[in-house]
C-alpha cells in the first residue's frame, strides 16, 4: 500500500483496516518506509488516535513483526510484571525471584532507563559481570534452572517497536495511549505469557502524572491483554515521591538485597509492600492462590524464609554475575564514592516532592541517560531520608547525595532544593496503591 495514501487517510481522521495497519508495520520492519513517512503517520495517529480495533491490529502486527517466545515445555504458569516507570522503582528485582519461588515462571524482558526514570537492565548491570544480553535459548535455559530470567529485548523480538519508539521520542510523540499500548503489549505478548500484572504510575515522577490519564492507559492495557487471551490486571500506584529509600542503580540493587535478606530499614517498606502486592496479583491470575490475601501471605513467607533470595542468587550465578553480593550487599557500594548530606533550610513538613526533579538530579550525576548513547555511572545516586509528611528541622538531613566529587553535589543541590517543598502544614498521606483495574 502506498505510504502517502495511508498518511493522507489518517491525516484526515479516517479509520484504518487491519490490512492497512499491517502494511504500515511491515514498512517499518523491512525498511520500505522512510523515517519521515513513518514519523508523518505516527503524528497523524498521535493527533487522531486509534479505536480499539485499530489498536488491537497495531499490537497484533507489531507482535508478528518478529519472533514470539515459546515456553510451552516449561511446566509452570508463565507470568510477568511491567511498570510504566518511575524514580526508585526497583520492584522487578524482588518480584521476579519472589514469583519464581512461588512456582511462577517469569520471562522478564526489561528495558533501560531514559531521562528521569531508571531501567531494570541498568540496575542489573551494576552487578559485576551480570549478562542481560541473552538469546532466546539462554532465556529458556535460565528459566528452567531458576524460574526466571531478566534480559533485554532481542533483535528478533518485536523489531518494529525499536524504530517506532525512537522516532516517537525524537519527535516528542511519546505521550499517546494507543502507541504506548502497542509498544508495551506487543513486547509482553511476545513473551508467551498466561498472565500479566501492570504497574501504572501516577504522580510527579510518573510518565502519566495525572490520575485520569493513568486510568485511561491502565484500562487500555488491560483491555488489550485480555483481548489477546492473557489474564491481565493493572494497579495504579503512587509516584509522588521516590519509591523506597534509594535512587540509583547499584543503590537500588543494594536495597532489594537488604529486603530479601530480612535487613530492611523503615524507608524501604514501600518497596517491599508494592513488590508483594504485585507478586500476589500474579499468583492469583495464574491460579496458584485463590485470593490476594492468601497470595500475600505466601509471598511474605518466601521473603522471610530466604527462598526469594536463594532464587536471586541462582539467577545471578546463571547470568554470569557475582553471586557474592547476595551474602555481602555492601560490596555493591563503591568505596570511592563521596556521601554528601542534603539538608533542610528551614523547619516544617515535607509537603511536596518533585519526583521527576529528583530523578533528573541523579541523571545529572551520571546515574541515568538523557540520550540512548549516554554511558552510566552505576555507583552514584540519592538516598531519601525524609518522605512526604515527615517533619524536618533546619539543618536536618533530608537525604544523601552519592557522587564522585563534591562539585557534583553542589551542582545538583539547587535541583534538589527545588524538588523538596517544606511547609507548615502536614499533608495527607498518599495511598501507595490508588486503584486496581481488572
Amino acid at each position: 500500500m502506498n505510504p502517502q495514501d495511508l498518511i493522507r487517510k489518517k491525516r484526515d481522521g479516517a479509520r484504518f483496516s487491519d490490512a492497512e495497519i499491517g502494511a504500515f508495520i511491515t514498512g517499518v520492519s523491512d525498511g520500505s518506509w522512510a523515517d519521515y513517512q513513518i514519523t508523518a503517520l505516527v503524528m497523524a495517529m498521535f493527533i487522531h488516535g486509534l479505536n480499539q480495533s485499530e489498536q488491537n491490529a497495531l499490537v497484533k502486527s507489531m507482535l508478528e513483526s518478529g519472533e514470539v517466545l515459546d515456553f510451552s515445555d516449561i511446566d509452570a504458569p508463565k507470568a510477568d510484571k511491567h511498570s510504566t516507570g518511575g524514580v526508585g522503582d526497583k520492584t522487578s528485582l524482588i518480584i521476579a525471584p519472589l514469583a519464581a519461588a512461588c512456582g511462577v515462571a517469569v520471562p522478564m524482558i526489561s528495558g533501560r532507563g531514559l531521562g528521569h526514570t531508571g531501567g531494570t537492565l541498568d540496575k542489573l548491570e551494576s552487578i559485576e559481570g551480570y549478562n542481560v544480553r541473552l538469546t532466546k535459548a539462554q532465556i529458556k535455559q535460565t528459566i528452567k534452572k531458576c524460574g526466571f530470567a531478566l534480559a533485554g529485548q532481542t533483535n528478533s523480538l518485536v523489531p518494529a517497536d525499536k524504530k517506532l519508539y525512537a522516532l516517537r521520542d525524537a519527535a516528542s510523540m511519546v505521550e499517546s495511549v494507543p502507541l504506548i499500548v502497542g509498544s508495551i503489549m506487543s513486547k509482553k505478548l511476545a513473551e508467551g505469557l498466561d498472565a500479566l500484572v501492570l504497574d501504572v504510575k501516577t504522580g510527579t515522577g510518573a510518565f502519566m502524572e495525572n490520575l485520569w490519564d493513568a486510568q485511561g492507559l491502565a484500562k487500555a492495557l488491560v483491555k488489550t491483554g485480555n483481548d489477546f487471551g492473557v489474564r491481565t490486571e493493572a494497579l495504579i500506584t503512587d509516584m509522588s515521591q521516590p519509591l523506597g529509600k534509594y535512587v540509583g542503580n547499584a543503590l537500588e540493587v543494594y536495597e532489594c538485597l537488604k529486603i530479601m535478606r530480612g535487613e530492611m530499614e523503615e524507608a524501604m517498606q514501600p518497596t517491599l509492600d508494592l513488590s508483594i502486592e504485585l507478586t500476589a496479583r500474579m499468583l492469583v491470575l495464574t491460579g496458584i492462590s485463590k485470593d490476594v490475601e492468601e497470595a500475600s501471605a505466601i509471598c511474605l513467607k518466601k521473603i522471610q524464609d530466604g527462598s526469594a533470595l536463594e532464587k536471586f542468587h541462582q539467577n545471578v550465578e546463571l547470568q554470569k554475575g557475582n553471586p557474592s553480593i547476595c551474602d555481602n550487599p555492601e560490596t555493591l557500594l563503591e568505596k570511592k564514592i563521596s556521601q554528601i548530606p542534603f539538608i533542610a533550610e528551614k523547619d516544617g513538613f515535607i509537603t511536596e516532592i518533585d519526583t521527576r526533579g529528583v530523578g533528573g538530579a541523579v541523571c545529572a550525576l551520571g546515574g541515568g541517560r538523557m540520550q540512548v548513547k549516554d554511558t552510566i555511572d552505576y555507583a552514584v545516586g540519592f538516598s531519601c531520608a525524609k518522605k512526604l509528611g515527615d517533619a524536618v528541622r533546619k539543618g536536618e538531613e533530608i537525604g544523601t547525595i552519592f557522587c564522585r566529587r563534591k562539585s557534583q553535589a553542589d551542582a545538583i543541590s539547587e535541583k534538589l532544593r527545588n524538588a523538596y517543598k517544606i511547609g507548615v502544614e502536614k499533608p495527607q498521606n498518599s495511598e501507595l496503591v490508588k486503584e486496581i483495574i481488572s
